[in-house]
């Protein structure tokens, strides 16, 4: 089974209308892929299901994953510098 299908039975499971398809699914994992190198592991779950929260509020799934990817990179950034300085 693909994440795709897995995705798909789980809006089915959950009664959610909208079609899930690969684009939403990588996008999904590259944010918390994003949030778990660059915060720290449990970022990434917390992370995209605070994505979810907001796209069901309304905000448009790119923008609002393209603003969580580069607040976890700029923490790293920023954590890196910090080590710099040491």
């Amino acid at each position: 089974m693909t994440l795709t299908e897995w995705a798909r039975l789980v809006c089915a499971e959950l009664e959610l209308a909208d079609e899930v398809d690969q684009k939403d699914v990588e996008r999904v994992l590259d944010l918390a892929r994003d949030a778990a190198h660059s915060v720290a592991r449990p970022a990434a779950p917390l992370t995209t299901y605070l994505l979810g929260v907001a796209v069901g509020r309304g905000a448009e799934p790119d923008a609002a994953a393209a603003a969580l990817s580069r607040l976890a990179l700029a923490r790293e950034e920023a954590r890196g510098e910090a080590e710099e300085g040491r």
